[in-house]
């Protein structure tokens, strides 16, 4: 029971780390000291989904599952349980690279108007 909580709880870190990944920039708006934590963290996801590697909570999570009782899961989290609601017939390496592109894309926009805010706010 307690390796199955365990598993369930690495999903939702995980499942949160993306969100973070995703949107963690406008967080930047409202507290300076984010960045030091985002930028590393979109720079590691990015670097996982343009390399096509799994992110090591993936392994983390299939061996609680198995040490539950049950079993794990081929591929990573992204294609286990998001893919199938988000991109029903698959992720291929240029679905992996375009949600790198736009997860990079997004982060520059978003820092973009944070800099700018913060740079007219000091003046």
């Amino acid at each position: 029971m307690l390796f199955r909580i365990l598993a369930d709880v690495v999903v939702v870190l995980h499942l949160a780390f993306i969100v973070f990944v995703v949107c963690g920039g406008l967080l930047a708006m409202r507290w300076r000291w984010i960045p030091w934590v985002h930028i590393p963290a979109a720079v590691w996801a990015t670097v996982l989904e343009i390399r096509g590697l799994i992110c090591p909570l993936t392994p983390l999570e299939n061996w609680l599952r198995r040490e539950a009782g049950g079993t794990g899961y081929t591929g990573g989290f992204i294609e286990h349980y998001l893919v199938p609601i988000v991109y029903p017939s698959g992720l291929t390496p240029g679905i992996q690279a375009l949600l790198a592109v736009l997860v990079v894309v997004g982060n520059v926009i978003v820092y973009t108007v944070v800099w700018r805010s913060r740079r007219e706010r000091d003046q």
